[in-house]
């Protein structure tokens, strides 16, 4: 038997020499690429055996239903297994009805994506938040491995959060802890209330200023001009005031959001990860900028990069699966 996400004694399939592996296979969606889904296999030790992704049919969920479990089964094709599968997914499922709620790619909401998935597949499935499973690639076995309270951020299509303690991830009640992107952005001016409209429903979210698209708008408004995140920051690095102005910007705004997570959760290291935490100026003095707005007299918290890049929130999802085994 093998293991989608979780572990298990698993013959190796042919191309393997034989070899006898423990691995996870897992996918997610991609906060920073939402029109992806993405599969990856990991042995024991978190080395990569197989990944795949394809691309999400917008606004269908039959459609995404179909290219998921086409790719699991492409690849239990390719290696020669069964697995287990953990889903590493914007939103969560609902503790009310099981349903998926909050969810940037909106044609899942309101969906049995868990169940539905589990009928086409024939096994069971666990799902967490992408930025919950972020969090605990990074406390298990990244740039927080060290640490007991662990606190990671994405910052990508839309921001999350997620909390892990003692590498154990804590959901919540509701299954919405960590969930600092939907709340207001603090100490906001005069001149960001009452914020952009929010795809939850609310205007002036932390994900309207953080996102790449509040980055983008942040830039239009100053220039009239269209550019992403990344060509953004690029253009900053190019010299490009306006660039550099909204980057200052941004990290302020950060660094206030920051804040509020320290207050409450007073983490022992924040882990960033998502496209734009590959910024390379965000870096530089935003810890002690968040320190000028938290409750303290001064505060040494790290605030460091994802140790395994994009592919963090689907390495997390394999940790859901501790030592579950398909039946």
């Amino acid at each position: 038997m093998s293991a989608f996400g979780g572990r298990a004694e698993v013959a190796a399939p042919p191309r393997r020499c034989g070899r006898i592996l423990r691995y996870f296979r897992i996918f997610r969606w991609d906060k920073m690429d939402v029109i992806k889904i993405e599969l990856i296999a990991l042995d024991e030790n978190g080395a990569t055996l197989l990944r795949h992704r394809v691309s999400t049919p917008i606004g269908d969920y039959v459609g995404t239903l179909s290219a998921i479990a086409d790719l699991v089964l492409s690849a239990e094709r390719e290696l020669c297994q069964k697995g287990t599968l953990g889903i590493a997914s914007p939103g969560a499922v609902s503790t009310r009805t099981g349903l998926l709620k909050n969810s940037n790619s909106t044609v899942l909401n309101g969906r049995p994506l868990v169940r539905d998935l589990s009928q086409r597949l024939g096994r069971p499935i666990r799902l967490e938040n992408d930025a919950n499973c972020f969090a605990l690639s990074e406390a298990v076995d990244g740039a927080a491995a060290a640490a007991h309270v662990v606190f990671g951020v994405i910052l990508g299509t839309g921001v999350g959060g997620g909390i892990v303690i003692g590498k154990e991830l804590i959901a919540g009640h509701n299954s919405i802890a960590g969930e600092w992107g939907h709340n207001p952005l603090p100490w906001a001016t005069e001149s960001e209330r009452p914020g952009a409209p929010c795809y939850c429903g609310k205007s002036g979210c932390v994900e309207t200023f953080l996102s790449g698209a509040g980055l983008a708008r942040d830039y239009h408004s100053r220039t009239a001009r269209h550019l992403t995140a990344k060509e953004i920051a690029l253009a900053a690095a190019g010299g490009d005031r306006c660039a550099q102005e909204c980057l200052t910007v941004y990290q302020d705004r950060l660094a206030r959001s920051l804040a509020v997570v320290i207050n409450l959760l007073d983490p022992d290291v924040i882990v960033l990860g998502g496209g734009l935490s590959n910024m390379v100026q965000l870096y530089a003095g935003l810890a002690a900028l968040v320190g000028n707005y938290t409750f303290s007299d001064g505060i040494d918290t790290p605030i460091v990069r994802a140790a395994h890049g994009d592919s963090s929130g689907v390495r997390g999802a394999a940790w859901l699966w501790s030592t579950a085994s398909p039946t």
